[in-house]
């Protein structure tokens, strides 16, 4: 097992451009934004859905915060798209996945 003590973070800048979409799934519709780093590869997602405070967006936005650690920890964006809940016909089940495949480039499904 590796030391946590040399893993390092890749930081963003403080001030850094964003892109911001919108999203429906299952009814539900999300609004996410993401962030690339200088080389762009993506470096951080959010999400939150039109309900502030529901369960639904309270588990959109803990599911975008830990994708974007992953990702300033060197995960990479296709990683966490095959990781992430997918319906029998290979749909995103979650907004997290929904996102991620928007991000990519796929169209929405």
């Amino acid at each position: 097992m590796s030391d946590p003590r040399n893993d390092s973070r890749e930081r963003l800048p403080n001030r850094r451009a964003s892109t911001t979409f919108d999203l429906e799934l299952r009814g539900l519709r999300y609004t996410a934004s993401f962030s690339c780093f200088a080389d762009g590869r993506l470096a951080e997602v959010f999400l939150q859905n039109h309900k502030p405070g529901s369960q639904s967006d309270s588990n959109a936005r803990d599911a975008a915060v830990a994708a974007s650690l992953a990702l300033q920890f060197g995960c990479p964006l296709h990683v966490l798209q095959r990781a992430a809940l997918r319906d029998s016909k290979g749909y995103p089940s979650t907004p997290l996945g929904a996102a991620l495949d928007v991000i990519a480039g796929e169209p929405p499904r």
